[in-house]
């Protein structure tokens, strides 16, 4: 059985994304939690070493937990293209370079899928979400969304890639798409509902 969340405790988000913070903090709004991000703490941001979304985001919610001396959640979340091996993956935020210009990111995947002479435009989103405590113990999660690579990018509402990722069934990306209607289908949110049910539901 998933260990519970004392919920009159507070909550580090391991991230330094803070289009990811705000996504988190939204899932996170109803509980009525204590919520604090990673920078407002000046935690340091790891290397992320591991060979698997829920490998990266283990390590993140540890150190943090450890650090903090408090609960931490962490998102390692990325691009998947099946034309492209699964690329770029866990690089995802990598393929965005030092400055994280996303912009140059979605145009290596345009360039990387012209080079292929791949028709195939299948991708999905994934999230692997981890909440650590500071004796390290860690629970975690993983959603997928499956959708098509869209080009030229559209929408300006979301981050990362989401400018370039329409969800199956759907003509907007997530970049256009009202954030809330985006949120309760993510893989982010299906993450989410995953952790809430297991570590948060009495």
């Amino acid at each position: 059985m998933a260990r519970k969340f004392n919920r009159s405790e507070k909550l580090v988000i391991a991230s330094h994304n803070q289009g990811k913070v705000r996504e988190i903090r939204a899932l996170l709004e109803p509980l009525h939690i204590e919520v604090i991000g990673a920078s407002e703490l000046d935690l340091e941001e790891p290397e992320e070493t591991g060979q698997t979304f829920i490998e990266n985001a283990e390590l993140k919610a540890s150190l943090a937990a450890k650090t903090a001396n408090l609960p931490a959640l962490s998102d390692d979340s990325g691009f998947a293209v099946l034309a492209l091996g699964g690329a770029p993956g866990i690089y995802s935020a990598r393929w965005a370079g030092p400055d994280k210009d996303f912009s140059h990111a979605m145009e290596r995947v345009s360039t990387a899928l012209l080079a292929s002479g791949s028709t195939n435009r299948s991708c999905e989103f994934i999230c692997a979400l981890t909440l650590a405590w500071p004796d390290g113990h860690c629970e975690s999660f993983e959603g997928r969304i499956s959708g098509e690579v869209s080009w030229p990018p559209r929408g300006d509402r979301g981050f990362g890639y989401d400018a370039i990722f329409t969800p199956l069934g759907h003509s907007q990306t997530f970049g256009e798409m009202d954030p809330a209607e985006k949120h309760a289908m993510s893989h982010r949110a299906i993450a989410f509902n995953q952790l809430l049910e297991a570590c948060f539901t009495p």
